[in-house]
């Protein structure tokens, strides 16, 4: 007989774990503390085996179902559904880890005793608000320059020119950082610097030539630090 909701949300925990059927192999566990857990109970190369499908009600009836008929489909072709669930876990780790994302924390992690917590946290935050929502779940060898550049551009949109050149330079590294990994084979990030505006120059006061004698005059007098003024003088003989 199948379950019902109804029958699922009334039922209460017992002094030792019992079984809900629902047919086909699928049941609900219900433990002592009142947890319910969906299981798939099947035979694979003469074997009996095993499969988790999740915890009511994150996982609902129907969802169950759906996964015990998903499982059933693959044991008609001969394939294990629980190895299969395995291979998917892998595949999704090792997705993950050459995603843009992942490959940007690993080389944050690994310089990040070269520099202050503040710089490392100014460095992490930018990615986190500026790069990750857009390319941060993309495979790094699949993220084209264009990509890469309309990201970047929404940072020059909202004209934060230096801080978008710093995190260019930083993606830049990230991808150099995939490439000497074996994830990535190309780092666009260099090429990009002519296709995104430049943060203005600030041009520092100077002296003009009539300037300068009556400067020279007060130096010589200046009764202030002398550290101030030694560092002056030296710099004006140095550049």
């Amino acid at each position: 007989m199948k379950l019902t909701v109804r029958q699922i949300d009334t039922a209460k925990p017992k002094e030792k774990p019992y079984k809900l059927s629902d047919g086909g192999g699928l049941y609900l566990e219900v433990t002592t503390n009142g947890s319910r857990y969906w299981r798939l109970k099947y035979r694979y190369a003469g074997k009996e085996k095993r499969l988790a499908f999740g915890v009511y009600p994150e996982v609902s009836l129907a969802q169950a179902r759906e996964k015990r008929d998903a499982a059933k489909k693959l044991l008609s072709v001969g394939s294990d559904p629980g190895e299969v669930k395995k291979a998917e876990k892998i595949a999704q780790k090792l997705n993950y880890e050459n995603t843009f994302e992942a490959i940007a924390r690993e080389w944050h992690q690994l310089r990040a005793d070269r520099w202050s917590l503040r710089y490392r946290d100014e460095i992490i935050d930018t990615f986190e608000k500026d790069i990750f929502p857009y390319i941060g779940k993309r495979p790094i060898v699949e993220i084209k320059p264009m990509e890469l550049l309309e990201t970047l551009r929404r940072m020059e949109k909202r004209g934060a020119l230096e801080k978008m050149r710093k995190v260019r330079q930083r993606c830049g590294e990230v991808f150099r950082h995939a490439i000497v990994t074996g994830r990535a084979e190309y780092n666009p990030a260099p090429d990009l610097a002519t296709a995104l505006a430049t943060p203005k120059k600030t041009h520092f006061p100077f002296l003009t030539a009539e300037e300068l004698p009556h400067f020279l005059r007060d130096l010589a007098g200046y009764t202030g630090s002398v550290i101030t003024k030694t560092a002056t003088q030296i710099i004006m003989l140095t550049g």
